[in-house]
């Protein structure tokens, strides 16, 4: 029977708090964006009711008439009602908050799992960052933080990760650079689909209200109508930041595929651990930047549509977030100092403890008795060869000598015989060593 893998404490910590921030943002995110729909169509709903109430229930004698004029007034009143409610409880930037929150605790957890593996310091330093971030996320929301509550899976996520286990590079590759470059390509496909859409849905509305100015008469009226509902086309496309949603998670496209083909050609001896801790820290660091990004334009629709104080929260939660990423980077730069450190070390003993195996090997295999023989053997032909040089030159200094003594009365010169020369070179000592 299989067991299973023990969860780390930290971990399930960290992926509990990570499940609360991202489910809470993506229910703020949704309850958001439907109210400012709903806002957006009341506009038009209220013109249409203006037309149709000029048109054809001037007269408020009868009940439809009256229902009219109800609806005229009471739907910019429901409208404006939203408004408050959207700008007091979702559109003041607290679920961009929860989502930066929740992206840098999956970035830590991440950085727990793979750069950290040797660390023994890694459970403290992800209980440290946990703190750093949920006090940042206190201040960001203006003193009110409270989880929302999770009852889902654990951890939040469906790449096939179970979450608790350190990576190796080929499972970091699979679990998070493969499922993100996946998701954002589907993305950016699925956005420009929207805007295509969108586009189309203006021009037609637009092309309505031309077609209504210039048939003119009764039908001319209805240009107002046609120019309420391209507004509101447009509004909700500004409100969605469609175009700078696709340009940033192409950027994400573009430099995850990058990543993605370098590890790919690495041949398997080539994929070290420098190898894994750089796609790792490439690899997050443009997630991270994409979220920044993601911050960094909604803010500037917050902006746009009115809401100032929003936006200046948001901007505080991008200047600490960052201040955060410089110090994980930090981290990581020490970690992998530290890791080669330790690899240099470990090297070192190796090559020491087989230099030492290899001077032992030799000297056994120098106190052997085959090799003790040859030795001897070797020492007695160099004695002997020793003792034949010395022999021969003494001999040949004998005969050197007796020369000498015998031509004493010659005086070698230039004057010299020829007949005296032979003579002396017929005594010089031959040598029996071959030639060349």
């Amino acid at each position: 029977m299989e067991t299973e893998t023990p969860r780390s404490p930290i971990l399930e910590i960290a992926w509990t708090r990570h499940a609360n921030l991202d489910s809470t943002a993506s229910r703020r995110t949704k309850s958001y964006y439907n109210i400012r729909r709903w806002i957006i169509w009341l506009g038009v709903l209220a013109t249409f009711f203006a037309l149709i109430t000029q048109l054809y229930f001037s007269d408020t004698s009868t009940i439809l008439g009256i229902v009219v004029k109800i609806l005229l007034v009471s739907t910019p009143v429901a409208a404006s009602a939203l408004a408050a409610f959207s700008s007091k409880f979702y559109a003041n930037g607290h679920w961009l908050v929860y989502r930066a929150g929740a992206e840098e605790i999956q970035k830590e957890i991440y950085f727990f799992r793979t750069i950290l593996q040797k660390d023994a310091n890694r459970r403290a330093y992800l209980e440290k960052r946990l703190g750093e971030i949920q006090r940042q996320l206190f201040r960001a929301l203006g003193g009110e933080f409270a989880f929302e509550g999770y009852s889902g899976q654990i951890p939040a996520i469906y790449s096939g990760d179970p979450g608790f286990t350190d990576l190796t590079g080929e499972e970091y590759f699979k679990y998070r650079l493969e499922d993100q470059l996946g998701w954002h390509n589907k993305k950016v496909n699925e956005r420009k689909i929207e805007r295509r859409r969108m586009t189309l849905l203006v021009v037609i509305a637009g092309a309505i209200g031309a077609v209504f100015a210039a048939w003119g008469g009764a039908l001319s009226i209805w240009v107002a109508l046609t120019a309420s509902i391209t507004a509101a086309l447009i509004g909700w496309q500004e409100l969605r930041n469609v175009d700078s949603t696709i340009k940033t998670y192409s950027k994400v496209v573009m430099e995850l595929t990058i990543l993605y083909d370098h590890w790919h050609n690495l041949e398997p001896e080539e994929r070290t651990p420098a190898e894994f801790y750089t796609m790792v820290r490439g690899c997050e660091e443009v997630l991270w930047s994409q979220n920044m990004e993601y911050i960094k334009s909604m803010q500037e629709a917050l902006a746009e549509s009115g809401l100032e104080k929003e936006a200046g929260l948001v901007n505080r939660v991008i200047k600490e977030s960052v201040e955060s990423a410089d110090r994980t980077k930090q981290a990581m730069a020490d970690a992998v100092v530290d890791q080669t450190k330790k690899t240099l070390q470990d090297t070192e003993q190796k090559v020491e403890e087989t230099f030492k195996a290899t001077l032992g090997s030799l000297a056994e295999e120098a106190s052997s008795e085959v090799v003790q023989k040859e030795l001897e053997a070797m020492h007695q032909a160099a004695t002997a060869m020793v003792q034949n040089a010395v022999a021969k030159a003494s001999s040949f200094s004998s005969s050197l000598a007796d020369i000498a003594k015998e031509f004493a009365h010659i005086d070698i010169g230039r004057d010299t015989s020829k007949e005296q020369l032979n003579a002396i070179l017929a005594r010089y000592p031959k040598s029996n060593d071959v030639k060349g």
